[in-house]
Order: structure tokens, then C-alpha cells, then sequence
């Protein structure tokens, strides 16, 4: 049989953190314990799916009116008007002054994709800095888009906690007008976020620099459980009337991780200039994928547009951030009666759905092998993967790493 045309295809490696799903799924073990992928589970270690969800769900199966056309370039009107309320503030000015442009993309992957290649083609200055370390999949996104990837200093392994002199330093030495990436909340992988002073600091040097904030917000509202105060740094940008960027996931808040619902927000200095960006917007988005998917977006509007249901939706994400704050308490705490070496604090000081451990790969290999613990090498763990049951195997584990491993 002559060869495959595609026969010097070579086989890419797995996806880091897909990657350890993988492996988890073929260890026989049943004290494995998952804790790579980035989504929440219950004390039962299940997926959860929002009883406000459900309810939503159902609203819009029994509607006889609805229909399956097509969704405008821009997606579902109601979504992005609420979408952008959401994260900028019920008040913002710049709402009121029409100077938002919103549309709804594929989760925050599609957003920030979509926020990419708008930059790449209109924006004077096509570097954007990343902080370091950061998701995975943000210098792939932004190399693909189109813009040159550079990174600024965050994380402090010493510290366990922010380089923040090393941000500060790299940013003042990026060129003026360069996009830097900030994690809005609960930065990932790490969990260490800045503190209100020292947003405002960032806010001052970018602002003096002219640098681009380009916001990625995957957990508005999963972190601290306050959707306000978890969107306190985006916001901080908008009240100085100057242009931001922001994408948005309602994956994490909201699990409807499978739906893909995202949003792109572009927030300019006029209503004029809002009406231009969108234009453009969408001849980034019809050779894409022509225009988002309709379930998502309208569970989304549904629960948002409903007083009772939105209230309930924020008793319901507050519990899952409650939880996970809680898993840390108790991860910590087992670690300090086992008299495990070193300082753990920073598992209670970090936010958000990971952990940045501080475990080597070395300790990480060792956990996976001799207590079949999964996460990725990097030492991240997610948090929502734990419960009651399996904070001690994780604790014998860490504390095993860490005395017979360097």
C-alpha cells in the first residue's frame, strides 16, 4: 500500500495538563487522586452541575418561542450587555457612555484568541508581555494571534509569593504601548495575587508607560466568592477613563465548562471609536468560526436577567469558593500536625482554585509513583479536586515528597 500523504506527520506530545488526566485515567490504583484539571468537583469528587443552571435550563426547554438561527457575528445582544455589566460594574461610565464593545467568544480561550489577532492587526505595538509563570496556554494563543510574547517577573519561589520589585522592574522597562496580560483574580497557576495598593501601583506605571491592560478573568467570583471584589482590579483601569481589554469565562463561575461561553470586552475612549473596534471585531470572528454557539450564552442571560435566579447563583458560587478555601485550611492544617519540613502558609495565603505547591518535579514524579497523585510537574495542584476523604493520602503524600525527595 503506498504511504499516507500525512506519513511524515510526527505524533505531538500530550498537552501538559490534559496530559494528566491521561495518565490518571489508566492507573488501576484506587486511592488515585486527580488533581491537574483546572474544574471543581464536589466532596464526592464529582462534577457539579448549578441547581440555578438546571433551573435556567429548563426555562429555556419549555419556551415553545425559541428557535436554533443563527446568532449575529457578535453573538447573543442580551449575553454581552450583561457580560460587560458583570465585570466592569452595574454603574460603570463607560457602559452608560457606550464605550464597551462586547462580544461573545468561545470561553476565555476564544476570547483571548479573538483579543489577539484585534491587536495584532490594529494595535501600534504588537508585543504583549506575559507574567511568569502563567497558563499554559497563553503564549501559544498569543504567538498564533499574531503578537510577539515577552514575559515580566511574578512569581517568587522563595517567597512562595509575588515578585512584585521584579514586576515592577520589568514593566517599567517594557516599551511604551506594550499589551501586558494581567489575571484579573486568582492568577494561575500560582494563586498569588497583588493586593489592592499594589493594583494601584501597576494601574500608576502602566498608565505613565501608556501599556495596553489586557485583563484575563477565568474566575470572577470563584475566588474570593464576591463577584464584585474579584473584578476590583479591572475596574480599578476603567475609573481612570483610559482603554483596557478584558476576556471573560463563565466556565469556572458558572461550570458550564463544556458550554464554551466567553466574552471579549473592549473598553475605548469613545463611544465613536467603541463602534469601529466592533466592526473589526467581527472580521476577526466570521473566518473564525462565523458566530458563537447559542445554549451557553443564553443560560448565561437567563440567570443574569433574573433577579431570584442571579441571587442564587451567587449563594451557589459562594459555596464553591467557600469550599475550596476551606480544603486549603485543611490541607494546611494536616501538613503542620505531621510536622511536615518547611513552610506551608502560602496554601493558605494563595487564592483561587490552584495551589502552587512549591514540590519540585522530582517530588512531583514520586507522589504520581508511589502514592498515585497526579498533577502537573510544575508542582500546581487544583484545590477543587480535594475533599475531607483524601486531604490526608494528599498529606502523607507531600510530607513523603518532601523528607525522602530532593
Amino acid at each position: 500500500m503506498a504511504d499516507s500523504v500525512f506519513a511524515n506527520v510526527v505524533r505531538a506530545p500530550e498537552d501538559p495538563i490534559l496530559g494528566v488526566t491521561v495518565a490518571y485515567n489508566k492507573d488501576q490504583s484506587p486511592i488515585k487522586l486527580n488533581l491537574g484539571v483546572g474544574a471543581y468537583r464536589t466532596e464526592e469528587g464529582k462534577p457539579l452541575v448549578l441547581n440555578v443552571v438546571r433551573k435556567a435550563e429548563q426555562l429555556l426547554v419549555n419556551d415553545p418561542s425559541r428557535v436554533k438561527e443563527y446568532l449575529p457575528i457578535t453573538g447573543l445582544a442580551d449575553f454581552n450587555k450583561l457580560s460587560a455589566k458583570l465585570i466592569l460594574g452595574a454603574n460603570s461610565p463607560a457602559i452608560q457612555e457606550n464605550r464597551v464593545t462586547t462580544v461573545q467568544c468561545l470561553s476565555g480561550t476564544g476570547s483571548l484568541r479573538v483579543g489577539g489577532e484585534f491587536l495584532a492587526r490594529h494595535y501600534h505595538e504588537k508585543t504583549i508581555y506575559i507574567p511568569l509563570p502563567t497558563w499554559g496556554n497563553h503564549p501559544k494563543i498569543f504567538t498564533l494571534a499574531g503578537l510577539s510574547v515577552k514575559t515580566y517577573r511574578y512569581y517568587d519561589p522563595n517567597t512562595r509569593g509575588l515578585d512584585f520589585s521584579g514586576l515592577l522592574e520589568d514593566l517599567g522597562n517594557a516599551p511604551p504601548g506594550a499589551i501586558v496580560l494581567l489575571h484579573a483574580c486568582a492568577h494561575n497557576p500560582t494563586g498569588v495575587d497583588p493586593t489592592s495598593d499594589q493594583w494601584e501601583q501597576i494601574r500608576q506605571l502602566m498608565r505613565s508607560k501608556g501599556l495596553l491592560p489586557f485583563f484575563d478573568s477565568a474566575y470572577q467570583g470563584f475566588a474570593s466568592g464576591n463577584l464584585d471584589s474579584d473584578a476590583g482590579s479591572v475596574r480599578m483601569f476603567v475609573a481612570d477613563g483610559g482603554e483596557c481589554v478584558a476576556a471573560q469565562s463563565y466556565a469556572k463561575n458558572m461550570g458550564l465548562y463544556g458550554e464554551r461561553v466567553g466574552a471579549l470586552s473592549i473598553v475605548c475612549k469613545s463611544a465613536d471609536v467603541a463602534a469601529r473596534v466592533e466592526s473589526q471585531l467581527k472580521l476577526v470572528i466570521r473566518p473564525m468560526y462565523s458566530n458563537p454557539p447559542l445554549h451557553g450564552a443564553s443560560i448565561v442571560a437567563t440567570i443574569l436577567k433574573d433577579g431570584d435566579l442571579y441571587t442564587e447563583w451567587t449563594i451557589e458560587l459562594k459555596a464553591m469558593a467557600d469550599r475550596i478555601i476551606s480544603m486549603r485550611q485543611q490541607l494546611f492544617d494536616a501538613l503542620q500536625s505531621k510536622g511536615t519540613p518547611g513552610d506551608w502558609s502560602h496554601i493558605v495565603k494563595q487564592i483561587g482554585m490552584f495551589t502552587f505547591t512549591g514540590l519540585n518535579t522530582n517530588q512531583v514524579a514520586f507522589m504520581t509513583k508511589e502514592y498515585h497523585v497526579y498533577m502537573t510537574s510544575d508542582g500546581r495542584i487544583s484545590m477543587a479536586g480535594l475533599s475531607l476523604k483524601t486531604i490526608p493520602h494528599l498529606a502523607d503524600a507531600i510530607h513523603a515528597a518532601v523528607t525522602n525527595v530532593v
